[in-house]
């Protein structure tokens, strides 16, 4: 080992320039940041959204509609999918649990159960809410609708 041959160790030397550290360094002066504007200065962070001035883009389009913050999303199953999980699970017993362990439902979904389609077994049925043709419908085989709370 000589002066010829020694290096720094692996990982210890910085591969970036640094900047505004005077003329002679190349990165002086402006320091890679041109001249004026709102880039050049400290502290500066752009907003989401910001045009440099020019009327953003969620400004020039026109507003519509309405989000009512009570309402309450359900997630829609129907009857004919009921009657194909009733055959693949061999009981006629459906409720929360069964519909989230098949995919059908996430843990926080609230069910509601849909009039299209057949139902050709006996089916007990608990979910969050039921329309009218799909509880007749359960309820004409001999099923029961129960709603949760």
């Amino acid at each position: 080992m000589n002066l010829s041959n020694l290096k720094p160790a692996a990982g210890s030397t910085k591969s970036s320039k640094r900047i505004g550290r005077g003329q002679g360094s190349g990165r002086g002066g402006t320091s890679t940041r041109g001249h004026k504007g709102a880039k050049s200065r400290s502290g500066y962070s752009s907003k989401a959204g910001f045009e440099g001035g020019q009327m953003p883009l969620q400004r020039r389009l026109p507003k519509f509609g309405f989000k009512n913050i009570n309402r309450v999303e359900y997630r829609g199953i129907n009857l004919d999918t009921l009657q194909s999980l009733s055959e693949k699970i061999n009981g006629g017993t459906i409720t929360f649990d069964t519909l989230k362990e098949n995919g059908l439902a996430g843990k926080n979904d609230l069910i509601k159960i849909l009039g299209r389609g057949e139902v050709s077994a006996k089916l007990d049925v608990t979910a969050h809410a039921f329309t009218a043709t799909a509880k007749a419908a359960i309820e004409s085989k001999g099923g029961t609708a129960t709603t949760l709370a």
